[in-house]
């Protein structure tokens, strides 16, 4: 079968991706899906109700330019579909262990972010819910991401993003878990008989992620599951670790760099409150390069190159990388003339002072490497930027000239420190508004999202291309259409 497009004002059919749990496996499947169905000459949509992550992007939005999680970004361009705001309406970006803030159809929403959990997402259903009727009035199919597991029973009653999504799209569901962690058939028997009777009748199909070893040693579980449920298991993955594509939630794991003798080494600062993470996947990419978050000192031991990436709140992760002694490391790395890229609220940590004078992130002493001040406004930066590097000197003259393009997210404004600029102490602005370098040429900070996604600097800076995005998606669809049962993805949308 190969399902043709719909004609007219019809509907379209949504598949839905549900999992045991976090990290089962369903921002991929999704992806991979999105790309399947693309390539039957489908016109494709993602569609993810409430995405909590600091992994964001900037897409077309009514305002102009808003925000999205990373993951419903990637889907839209697996789907060869514009990104925009509808496709994930509601962003939730944690702050603290307790508080996040709140994006609705890709703006800031304070009124939201103040409110209680429950009692958000009663206000926030109908925006929700138009925002999936009108991709479903303006495709063929939408493919639909979960989040967490739907048998999260002490929050049924208040769903927003699982089964009551499902009913409103009257979507065909696949389960997934991940078989590495063990106990994958109690979790999906136990998600199947804790959802309402009705909502059972959603689940067409079992999926196994990340499965090693000989499949034949599974039997009989999958047909003793099929029996207690009456839900057939569609499709055993095997474990892939060069994937390519980002991952949403978690750190990179060291098995999943490229293979090679390591010839450079990058270290990404992992604080708690990083963001935009998913921006490093290229860096996996290259031959030869070894990627490793660092926690404690004796992470940095070795490496080449320090990254400070994004940080929701930059004040805080400031403070945890001082507990943890990072600062002094990462300053003996600069004096000593190591390479340090700070992005975002990774520059911002990189200056003088951090000044917060409307409680949107707060006050502290920077780590003193650029002679820079920020200050905090309450309006935030969300844009598309292209821009051209001016002349660096350096660890990062490679830059030189070249033309790049990227995203901003911010609240922090940055500039040279008046007092220290009055003695002449300046750092190079090596991108208007946007990047600076100080005079040893070894430590830059820039406020450019997505620099390592540029092809043109990956070319200047390695003398290397990772593979492109279209690639990934393709290899992702080819890796789920070799191990699905047949005739289970066009059964889907039929």
């Amino acid at each position: 079968m190969n399902p043709q497009a719909n004609p007219g004002p019809q509907r379209a059919k949504c598949v839905m991706v549900l999992g045991t749990s976090s990290g089962a496996g369903k921002s991929w499947l999704a992806t991979a899906l999105c790309r399947h169905y693309a390539r039957q000459g489908l016109k494709v949509a993602p569609f993810k109700a409430q995405n909590m992550s600091n992994n964001a992007r900037v897409v077309a939005s009514p305002a102009g330019a808003g925000e999205i999680g990373s993951a419903q970004y990637f889907q839209a361009l697996a789907a060869r579909a514009e990104p925009e705001v509808r496709m994930n309406p509601l962003l939730l970006k944690p702050e603290a262990d307790t508080r996040s803030q709140v994006v609705l159809l890709g703006q800031v929403d304070a009124e939201l972010s103040a409110m209680p959990w429950r009692g958000r997402s009663e206000k926030v259903w109908p925006r929700i819910e138009q925002a999936l009727d009108e991709l479903r009035a303006d495709h063929d199919v939408v493919v639909i991401e979960g989040a967490g597991s739907p048998a999260e029973i002490n929050l049924m009653a208040s769903d927003i993003v699982n089964l009551r999504v499902a009913r409103a799209a009257d979507a065909s569901c696949l389960l997934v878990t991940d078989i590495d962690r063990g106990g994958a058939f109690a979790h999906l028997y136990g998600t199947w008989a804790l959802l309402p009777e009705a909502d059972r009748a959603r689940i067409k199909g079992f999926v196994l992620n990340k499965f090693r070893g000989d499949a034949s040693l599974l039997a009989p579980a999958p047909e003793q599951l099929e029996q207690l449920t009456g839900v057939p298991t569609v499709a055993t993955l095997p474990m892939w670790w060069q994937h390519g594509l980002p991952e949403e939630d978690g750190v990179f794991d060291d098995r999943s760099r490229s293979s090679g003798a390591v010839s450079r080494s990058v270290a990404v600062v992992a604080y708690p409150r990083l963001s935009n993470l998913d921006e490093f996947q290229p860096l996996k990419n290259i031959p030869g390069l070894r990627l490793v978050w660092a926690r404690s000192p004796a992470d940095l031991a070795g490496a080449d190159w320090i990254v400070l990436p994004g940080s929701k709140h930059t004040s805080s992760d400031l403070a945890w990388l001082r507990a943890q002694g990072l600062d002094r490391a990462i300053a003996d790395h600069a004096e000593q003339g190591g390479a340090v890229l700070g992005i975002c609220g990774g520059l911002q940590m990189l200056g003088e002072a951090l000044i917060d004078t409307h409680g949107v992130d707060g006050n502290a002493p920077g780590l003193g490497l650029l002679p820079l001040v920020t200050q905090f406004d309450p309006d935030k930066t969300v844009r598309r930027t292209q821009a051209c590097f001016g002349e660096l000197a350096g660890a990062w003259s490679a830059l030189s000239g070249v033309a790049v393009q990227g995203y901003e997210i911010h609240h922090g404004q940055t500039a040279q420190h008046p007092a220290m600029a009055a003695a002449g102490d300046l750092a190079r602005e090596v991108l208007p508004g946007l990047a600076w370098q100080n005079p040893r040429g070894n430590v830059l900070g820039c406020y450019l999202h997505g620099l390592f996604e540029d092809p043109a600097v990956l070319q200047a800076l390695f003398g290397a291309a990772a593979p492109t995005l279209d690639a990934v998606f393709d290899g992702l669809a080819d890796y789920l259409e070799r191990h699905v049962a047949p005739g289970v993805l066009d059964a889907l949308i039929a």
